[in-house]
């Protein structure tokens, strides 16, 4: 079933890979013109097992987002080491729509190409994050992460605790199959369109 699930990986990712390369164009043209700054981000993240890669991601934020931060920490609306602001103030205008819709998250599909990540799978922590993690939250990692989880699909931008989104983590490992993964990634085009990201 695993083999499976990788074989849809790959012919998925570079399928939507090729179909979307006019969408990824257009987007990296109007990152570039709307705000100064590279038009991807490059995401340092911690994988299955424990294992460091980056990812990449168009550039949502600030040039000097990942600085700024420390000057937000005391606004952090989740608890845990996760952080989360609905109305962060160095997301762009342009952004700003991207994360609405989740469109930011598109270059991620060469990382499931690689095989860093599935399309389906707990969310990858930063390397900052996962130094901060129990041995409770480190189960999240124990199968490869995902650009998409049963968290995005189930209330995201009401859950307020990280080790209730870890729960929903290990939630999706134990019930994990294909049919699961499909209901999820339908979610998920269901949320992109009616734009239920922050």
């Amino acid at each position: 079933m695993r083999v499976c699930k990788r074989v849809f990986d790959v012919a998925s990712s570079a399928s939507l890979l090729l179909l979307l390369s006019p969408l990824f164009l257009v987007i990296a043209m109007a990152v570039k013109l709307t705000s100064p700054g590279p038009v991807l981000y490059r995401w340092k993240v911690v994988g299955q097992g424990g294992r460091h890669f980056t990812g990449y991601k168009f550039r949502s934020m600030c040039v000097d987002a990942d600085e700024l931060k420390a000057q937000l920490e005391p606004y952090n609306e989740m608890r845990g080491p996760v952080f989360k602001l609905a109305e962060d103030p160095r997301v762009t205008k342009f952004g700003t729509w991207l994360r609405r819709h989740s469109l930011d998250e598109l270059p991620q599909l060469y990382s499931v190409l690689k095989g860093d990540m599935s399309l389906v799978g707990p969310r990858p922590p930063l390397l900052s994050e996962y130094a901060r993690f129990t041995e409770f939250q480190k189960q999240k990692l124990a199968v490869r992460p995902g650009i998409t989880c049963l968290w995005q699909v189930n209330g995201r931008n009401d859950v307020k605790d990280f080790d209730e989104w870890v729960k929903l983590d290990l939630e999706y490992i134990r019930r994990w199959s294909l049919g699961l993964d499909l209901w999820i990634l339908l979610r998920t085009v269901r949320e992109v369109f009616v734009g239920s990201g922050k």
